[in-house]
């Protein structure tokens, strides 16, 4: 599927299907297409609406999570979204943590994958090297199982930022502000139904941050998928959607007729 990316006021965004709202959340890194498997697989039943954070341009002083949970809830606001089933990947799982803390009334359910909030070994425990190209595709290729799944484009779109002055200055900024803004007390007050789907072999957010995740919140369940890294959805897109697929199934949003 070509994704259109649509653009409204600040916002650029993908909006594609009916239904109840899947909304999406990428990651540092990350990008709109990172979701592609789940927009292929789910936007002919939902509404699958993913916007583009903006890490590389948001003012520097608000570059950290509460800065991207405010674009959230200014996208949400705008959309007039509710009932929001809420997937969030890497630091986009800690946005969706913290916005569902503060906006309780609008998620409906929460889908974790790799996320940050309780411990994260971002681009394996060292910043990328300005100038070094092959550097950089260790680093990224860091990020999953097999470092084939980083292809040559998404190695070429971090060089780019990591040649950037101004991007790598607010990357910092945020990636200090995630590893700042410790969830585990917080996280044990939401009582939405909660996936967290992770990679076994994942060495930015191990296995024991999944187990912890799964021991804190209440109304979660936690599942493995072999062989992948820190992006299921990328990586095993097929094994990411079926399990993702039996969660919404079994957890219908109902609607409340007044």
């Amino acid at each position: 599927m070509d994704l259109q990316i649509k653009q409204e006021g600040d916002f650029q965004y993908i909006d594609e299907g009916e239904g109840d709202v899947l909304l999406l959340l990428h990651g540092l890194f990350g990008a709109l297409s990172n979701w592609n498997g789940v927009v292929d697989h789910f936007s002919s039943k939902y509404r699958v609406i993913i916007p583009l954070m903006p890490i590389y341009e948001m003012a520097l002083h608000k570059a950290g999570v509460p800065g991207l949970v405010s674009f959230v809830e200014d996208f949400v606001a705008l959309k007039n979204l509710s009932r929001l089933t809420l997937l969030g990947n890497s630091l986009g799982g800690h946005v969706a943590l913290v916005y569902t803390l503060k906006n309780a009334a609008k998620v409906k359910r929460l889908v974790l994958t790799g996320s940050s909030g309780l411990f994260e070994d971002s681009m394996g425990g060292s910043f990328p090297k300005r100038g070094n190209y092959e550097y950089v595709k260790e680093r990224v290729g860091y990020t999953f199982y097999d470092p084939n799944t980083a292809t040559q484009e998404l190695v070429d779109e971090v060089f780019g930022i990591t040649n950037s002055n101004a991007k790598c200055l607010r990357i910092i900024a945020i990636a200090k502000s995630a590893q700042r803004h410790n969830m585990a007390k917080d996280i044990t007050n939401i009582q939405v139904p909660t996936l967290l789907i992770w990679g076994l072999n994942d060495t930015i957010t191990p296995p024991l941050v999944g187990h912890e995740f799964n021991r804190l919140m209440p109304n979660s369940e936690l599942y493995f998928i072999d062989h992948c890294g820190h992006a299921p959805m990328m990586e095993h897109p097929e094994k990411f959607n079926s399990i993702l697929e039996k969660f919404l199934e079994k957890t219908p949003i109902t609607e409340h007729v007044t």
